[in-house]
């Protein structure tokens, strides 16, 4: 009787012990980083009535919020050698619950000198989920609500890692030397969880794409092929079934609107999904980002735009907060470290307070100051854009500093995705659209880390905006490739697929034909590619192929040309080559003469050109096709 009694008394205790210290973030930690401190979130019912203890260690502080459920626990990381350490929580001297043991790993020679993307790359933007099923054990997890299913546009198809990996040397042979995935991290939401901005768990890959190490696997096969991996980062919101939002931290964890609703604090161990934070009010953004440096902007209207929710499922993280600013600054190290990551794109940057996206940027670039981040800069005005990019001489005019290395030349973009159905040339329409998108390069601080793109995932598809003609595709990737910058690429496009996104996000996200078994063709092989795929895929494997391996066009200067008749002409220099591009956007041939461009031209009489590999006399005209796009190394 005893015995059983013993054993009650035992389980009740363990029980008891497991309910008080359930999670501790982030799950283990790195010697020899550039940041001193590491704030460890210990979380559990009621662990605020303890005091922490960590043997070895130095704690620097304690913070207890209002929420009892959690404590914030900063320690001393300096010339912490790697190993094991105990960490204890007390009560009245005497420990409390069991002793949880936390691990300091030995770090990578090298790491905080790894280069990130840069000029020299090809990034490949896919989405995981629409790109290959490499697992169909995957495609659904208990762990998680919603299950595959194919036919729902907006669902999951069970894409995954394994697919990814399964398909590098397609990746490989296209040119490619980078892949953006869009995020990866656990969402858990009832549907349309796919794209996996809502983030429910951001220290753990989502289980039906794979697992944590399946992620740093990626990296591992990459970096094994000289390629980088590309993190999809969310700094902005997390998704409603987030298990902090399910139990806020603070009460300005994220941005509340208690006007719009009753100002109680969020029902502690809430497991309603986000119902306690939405009982405190919730208001959507006005996206009016230009509110963050309008000189005349409104108070309520700035408000707004960056503390609003970008949608009614994501709720808006408080940068401003310094337990969240942390958080996530130690969320994204971490995942850099532990999986080796070679850059970020950051999801909505321009939304967040900037003064906090700020911070997060520069501790990032400190820690690893040759890593590169592209921040989404959704602006249809190059002044605005420019803002955001770190050292702009733009923001310094109100003493504000980005951090930021890389933005996206969304005008670039814009004027991609309609000039090549204006046949006819006037003041502002044609090709000429493209050349006044350069002449205001003086706009930013480094115009080589610009991210050039004709689409991505939030976009109309290039093939269905010019009804699939391939010239135009031709003369649209032929212009990404060749001007200044970092070219992007949109998975599925180089074999033709096309999309209506006013059908819905699902129909400019399709499953890529041949990554799921039993798919009518397989376009990932050559064998497999119909005609019309094998003329895309052939076109830019062979142009991004050249450019993978010409530095001229890498970190070379730039020299353009007034269009005429609709054919516009500029060069790509640099001490030792010269190449020269032509993009004929009239609906007829053009005869171009060349004694026009006589100060790049020099000493040249003829040119090579790339993809074909035929010469070209350019000593006083060139002739060149309607719709067509000409690269010419001169010799």
């Amino acid at each position: 009787m005893k015995k059983i009694l013993y054993i009650l008394i035992f389980l009740s205790t363990t029980s008891s012990i497991a309910q008080q210290i359930e999670k501790v973030e982030p799950p283990f930690w790195w010697n020899g980083m550039h940041r001193n401190e590491l704030q460890l979130m210990l979380y559990g019912k009621d662990i605020a009535r303890y005091t922490p203890e960590m043997e070895g260690i130095t704690i620097n502080n304690i913070r207890k919020t209002e929420n009892p459920n959690y404590l914030f626990v900063t320690i001393n990381t300096e010339n912490v050698p790697a190993g094991k350490y105990t960490l204890k929580l007390l009560k009245n001297g005497k420990r409390a619950v069991d002793s949880y043991v936390y691990e300091f790993r030995e770090r990578k020679e090298g790491s905080a000198l790894r280069k990130g993307f840069d000029s020299s790359d090809l990034i490949y933007l896919l989405m995981p989920d629409r790109f290959a099923n490499g697992d169909s054990g995957n495609d659904s997890h208990p762990g998680t609500t919603e299950a595959a299913d194919r036919s729902k546009s907006g669902g999951r198809h069970g894409g995954d890692i394994q697919g990814i990996i399964d398909h590098l040397d397609y990746i490989e042979k296209l040119g490619a030397t980078a892949i953006w995935s869009t995020p990866l991290l656990e969402d858990n939401d009832p549907e349309y969880s796919y794209h996996t901005y809502a983030q429910s768990d951001v220290y753990r890959i989502d289980p039906r794409y794979g697992t944590n190490e399946d992620y740093k696997r990626l990296a591992d096969e990459l970096h094994k092929r000289d390629m980088k991996l590309l993190m999809d980062y969310v700094t902005n919101h997390w998704g409603a079934e987030h298990w902090m939002i399910k139990d806020l931290p603070t009460y300005d964890w994220v941005h509340l609107f208690p006007e719009h609703g009753r100002r109680e604090f969020p029902e502690r161990r809430s497991r309603s999904g986000a119902e306690g934070s939405r009982r405190a009010g919730y208001a959507n953004s006005n996206y009016r980002m230009e509110t963050q440096y309008d000189p005349n902007t409104s108070d309520i209207d700035k408000k707004y735009c960056v503390d609003g929710w970008f949608v009614s499922t994501m709720p808006d993280l408080n940068q401003s907060n310094p337990l969240v600013l942390n958080y996530l600054i130690q969320n994204a190290i971490w995942w850099i470290e532990y999986t080796g990551l070679d850059g970020f794109r950051v999801d909505t940057y321009s939304y967040n307070d900037k003064e906090g996206i700020s911070e997060w940027t520069k501790a990032i670039m400190d820690e690893y100051p040759h890593f590169n981040i592209v921040g989404e800069i959704w602006l249809h005005n190059q002044a605005q854009i420019a803002y955001w990019q770190k050292d702009s001489e733009i923001g310094a005019l109100q003493d504000f500093n980005s951090h930021l290395p890389s933005v996206m030349d969304f005008t670039l973009h814009d004027a991609l995705g309609v000039v090549f159905n204006e046949d006819e040339a006037t003041w502002d329409k044609g090709i000429v659209k493209v050349y006044s998108n350069f002449v205001n390069d003086f706009l930013y601080s480094d115009i080589n880390n610009l991210l050039v793109f004709a689409e991505n995932h939030d976009t109309q598809r290039l093939n269905h905006i010019y009804e699939g003609d391939i010239d135009k595709y031709k003369m649209a990737m032929t212009l990404i490739a060749t001007v200044r910058g970092i070219p992007q690429i949109y998975y599925g496009s180089e074999i033709g697929m096309a999309g209506n996104k006013d059908k819905g996000d699902g129909d400019i996200r399709k499953d890529f034909p041949g990554g799921w078994e039993g798919d009518e063709n397989n376009a990932f092989t050559a064998s497999g590619r119909t005609e019309k795929q094998k003329e895309y895929f052939d076109f830019t494997s062979k142009l991004f192929s050249w450019r993978k391996h010409t530095p001229v066009i890498h970190t070379g200067k730039t020299k353009h040309y007034l269009p005429e008749n609709n054919v516009y002409v500029y060069f790509r220099y640099n001490d030792n080559d010269t190449v020269m591009v032509l993009l004929n956007n009239s609906a007829e041939a053009r005869t171009v003469k060349t004694d026009r461009f006589a100060e790049s031209i020099g000493h040249h009489t003829k040119g090579k050109e790339v993809l074909s590999g035929k010469a070209v006399d350019i000593s006083e005209t060139i002739n060149i096709p309607s719709k067509t796009a000409m690269i010419l190394k001169l010799e």
